[in-house]
C-alpha cells in the first residue's frame, strides 16, 4: 500500500478549500478516498466542488464555534486558509486574526480529539523575504516584508513552539509561488508576456521559485501521513528556480510570441511605491503601486528543496517549463489572455 492510501477513510478538515490550491486539494483528497470536511465563509462560492461529497461548515476560520464543529472527530487538518497581502481596506489585525488566531484555535481544538493524527500548517517561503545568498533552505532566517508575510511567520513560529508540547502532531509546509491552470494570482505575469512587451525592474535575472498546484497538493497529502514528516518543515518547490526573464520567455514560446523585455531602474520605482503607500493607506485608499510588487522584480527567491526529496522521497511530477507552457496555453484557450497566438 502506498503512503497516500493511508488517507482512505480518514476525516480530513481543509481550510481555504474554495481557493485555487484548496479546490485542487479537496479533489485530490476525495480521489484518495478521504472523507473531506471544509470550512468556507458564508460568501464563498462552492460551485467548483458541488460534485463532491464535501461536508461544509460555513463561517469564519477563526470563529471558535465554527472550529469546534469543524474539528470534531477529525484525523487531519490541512490549514490552507490565508488573508493574502495587505490592502488598504483591511487593518493589520485582520491578517493576524486570519493567519495567527485561527491557527492557535485550531491547534487547541484538535488537541481535544482522541484520534487526531497530524496538523499540516501551510506557511509560505515569503517568510524568508529576500534571499541574500541563494538558494536558501528551511533553516534560513526570517525576513518577512509585509503584513501577510509577517503574520505567516508569527503563525509558523507559534506552531513550532506550541504544537509539540500540546501533543499535537504537526508539519509545516512552505510553498514557493503556486501556479497552474485556473490560478489568478500570477495571471498578470502571463498577460504581460502575452502582450509581447514585459517591463522588468533591473536586469530581469531575479530568481523566482515555482511549484505547480498539482505537485503542491501531493506534497500536502504526503505531509499529512508520511512518518518522516512529523515535526518537520519542508519547502515545497521545484528542484530549482528560474530567472524571471526565462519564465517570461517560456510563456512567450508557448504562445508563439517573442517577448521583449523593457528594463527600468528599480530604485525610483521602489521609492515611488513607498510614497504611494504612505499617502494612500491612512486614507483607506488602494495604492496604485506597492513595494511588495516591486519586490517581485528585485528580490531573489530561490530555495534548496532537497529535504523534500530526501526525507519524503517526493520528486515534483510537473517540470517547470512544461507546467508554465501548459498553463499559458490553458489561459489562451479560455480567453484569459488577450491577443495570444495559438
Amino acid at each position: 500500500m502506498s503512503t497516500l492510501e493511508g488517507l482512505a477513510g480518514r476525516l480530513v478538515l481543509v481550510t481555504g478549500a474554495t481557493g485555487f490550491s484548496g479546490t485542487a486539494l479537496v479533489r485530490r483528497l476525495a480521489g484518495l478516498g478521504a472523507r473531506v470536511r471544509a470550512i468556507a465563509r458564508a460568501s464563498s462560492n462552492l460551485d467548483a466542488l458541488r460534485d463532491l461529497p464535501v461536508e461544509w461548515i460555513r463561517g469564519e476560520v477563526f470563529d471558535e464555534a465554527v472550529i469546534a464543529r469543524a474539528t470534531e472527530g477529525v484525523h487531519h487538518v490541512i490549514h490552507l486558509a490565508a488573508a493574502y497581502r495587505g490592502t488598504a481596506s483591511r487593518p493589520d489585525d485582520y491578517y493576524r486574526t486570519v493567519q495567527v488566531v485561527s491557527t492557535q484555535r485550531l491547534i487547541h481544538a484538535v488537541q481535544r480529539q482522541a484520534g487526531f493524527v497530524r496538523f499540516v500548517h501551510v506557511s509560505t517561503v515569503g517568510v524568508h523575504g529576500h534571499i541574500e545568498h541563494p538558494p536558501a533552505d528551511e533553516t534560513a532566517p526570517f525576513h518577512p516584508g509585509d503584513i501577510y508575510q509577517q503574520t505567516k511567520a508569527e503563525a509558523e513560529n507559534w506552531v513550532r513552539e506550541h504544537a509539540g508540547p500540546l501533543g499535537v502532531g504537526h508539519v509545516i509546509i512552505r510553498p514557493s509561488a503556486i501556479y497552474g491552470p485556473g490560478d489568478t494570482r500570477l495571471l498578470k505575469v502571463f498577460r504581460m508576456a502575452a502582450r509581447g512587451v514585459f517591463p522588468v525592474l533591473g536586469r530581469g535575472d531575479t530568481l523566482y521559485h515555482l511549484v505547480h498546484v498539482d505537485d503542491l497538493v501531493e506534497i500536502l497529502c504526503l505531509a499529512a501521513v508520511h512518518p518522516a514528516a512529523e515535526g518537520e518543515i519542508f519547502i515545497a518547490g521545484n528542484p530549482s528556480a528560474l530567472p524571471l526573464s526565462r519564465i517570461v520567455g517560456i510563456i512567450g514560446e508557448a504562445l508563439g510570441r517573442r517577448v521583449r523585455l523593457v528594463r527600468l531602474p528599480a530604485s525610483p520605482v521602489f521609492l515611488a511605491a513607498g510614497i504611494c503607500e504612505a499617502i494612500c493607506r491612512p486614507l483607506g485608499l488602494e495604492p496604485p503601486l506597492y513595494r511588495r510588487r516591486v519586490a517581485f522584480y528585485t528580490k531573489d527567491r530561490a530555495f534548496d528543496t532537497r529535504k523534500l526529496r530526501e526525507r519524503l522521497g517526493y520528486v515534483c511530477h510537473v517540470g517547470v517549463e512544461d507546467g508554465l507552457a501548459d498553463t499559458a496555453r490553458w489561459y489562451a484557450a479560455r480567453g484569459w489572455i488577450r491577443g495570444a497566438q495559438r
